[in-house]
């Protein structure tokens, strides 16, 4: 394991201890709302403090983009990517479906990932060029080549309204010309799940990135394609996302293509 994944799997695995204390009692923390159906906990503040906390011991002159605590040393050539508990609104309400997500962006490029389930103590890591893996077994994506045969995985839009009827579009062609779809909960584990081979592909509008930095990189180093709605690099920063195996990917897209308004396109 590269030694920056190391120190990052220690500061994933000390927020999924924290988290799965909290698990014990739920109904006593403080939750508040930041916007409609976005959730914040103590827990969630708690664990990205401990993850800062060890990565900033390790590496004082790295920056961070996190979910909870913003931007810090934007100017850094390493910025840690965060998201301390992808999936709040699950946990807040037992059910079993959430990650720590932490990814290594150098000089703009990604570089190392981990996904870290508390609940079921699976570990994803993923080093660029080095391949991905699942509890230090290597992983690859499915070799299914038609979208009709694949199990895909989305996100329903569920604080931003606004491409809401156009993602219905997308997701009524999508149960057509799949044999299911899943809405698990978690963008981050859903990357890391179509990375291990459990779902064909996955698709979403309009996510953060510390939802899918780190799962991007899993499922690139797992044999897998991530792009936008066109097929490009934009999805780090617009958060319109496919992720897929090759032969489904370009599948996924042509599915998705004629629901395409201008806002969801790549940008000039």
């Amino acid at each position: 394991m590269h030694p920056i994944l190391i120190n990052a799997v220690k500061a994933a695995r000390e927020a999924g201890r924290i988290i799965n204390r909290a698990s014990q009692d739920v109904g006593s923390l403080n939750v508040r709302s930041k916007t409609v159906n976005d959730f914040v906990s103590e827990v969630d503040q708690a664990a990205e403090q401990a993850i800062i906390d060890i990565l900033k011991e390790a590496y004082p002159d790295h920056g961070f983009l996190g979910e909870e605590s913003g931007r810090t040393n934007q100017d850094a050539e390493n910025i840690w990517i965060i998201d301390p508990l992808d999936g709040t609104t699950n946990f807040l309400h037992n059910f079993p479906c959430y990650c720590v997500s932490i990814a290594l962006q150098q000089k703009g490029v990604l570089t190392q990932a981990v996904i870290y389930d508390p609940v079921r103590n699976d570990l994803f890591t993923a080093t660029k060029g080095r391949g991905a893996f699942l509890n230090d077994k290597r992983i690859r994506v499915t070799n299914r080549s038609k979208l009709q045969d694949g199990l895909i995985s989305t996100g329903f839009p569920f604080r931003d309204f606004t491409h809401l009827d156009t993602y219905m579009g997308m997701l009524k062609d999508m149960i057509q010309k799949t044999r299911g779809i899943r809405r698990p909960g978690s963008a981050a584990l859903d990357l890391a799940y179509v990375a291990a081979g459990f779902t064909d592909g996955f698709f979403e509008i309009n996510l953060s990135t510390w939802d899918i930095a780190a799962g991007g990189l899993l499922v690139q180093e797992a044999g897998g394609i991530v792009g936008d709605f066109e097929g490009n690099e934009s999805w780090v920063t617009t958060g319109n996302i496919v992720a897929a195996n090759p032969k489904v990917f370009a599948q996924m897209l042509q599915t998705l293509a004629p629901h395409l308004t201008p806002d969801l396109k790549t940008p000039a």
